[in-house]
């Protein structure tokens, strides 16, 4: 009989909070990176870049509701949903983003360099998880 891997098991304990990690890094930066562009670059591109981290902060959830409820229509799991809704609501969310970059940009054009920043919120997020794991990796020899 073979014994269970345990470096398997403990790798696939870090990696499975891999999506918490990611959003809980997501508001953490969508308050302190604000915060510093207020003092680098002034109000009003640290205002657009807020506006761009909510927005990027919503399009996550949205998208990861979307594809929830897409993975739940292919498996057949859980309550249906409309397919058209599922298609409505990705739409919607690139609509939003446009209205805001068009509202920022009739504000200040320094805005609308913040709010093309905050949009990237979940990359920055995505790279803090990678540098994560990275550094779990090495030390646990994972």
């Amino acid at each position: 009989m073979a014994e269970p891997d345990t470096t398997t098991d403990a790798a696939e304990v870090v990696y499975s909070g891999a999506l918490r990690r990611i959003q809980r890094c997501m508001g953490i930066l969508a308050v302190a990176l604000p915060i510093v562009a207020w003092f680098s670059f002034g109000g009003r591109t640290a205002i657009g870049l807020a506006c761009g981290c909510l927005v990027a902060l919503f399009n996550f959830v949205w998208l990861k509701r979307g594809v929830e409820a897409l993975a739940d229509r292919v498996v057949g799991a859980g309550k249906a949903q409309s397919g058209k809704g599922i298609v409505a609501r990705f739409l919607l969310r690139y609509v939003l983003m446009g209205l805001a970059a068009y509202g920022i940009l009739t504000v200040s054009p320094a805005s609308l360099y913040g709010l093309l920043a905050g949009l990237f919120l979940p990359v920055a997020a995505i790279a803090c998880e990678a540098a994560y794991e990275v550094y779990v990796a090495l030390a646990r020899g994972l």
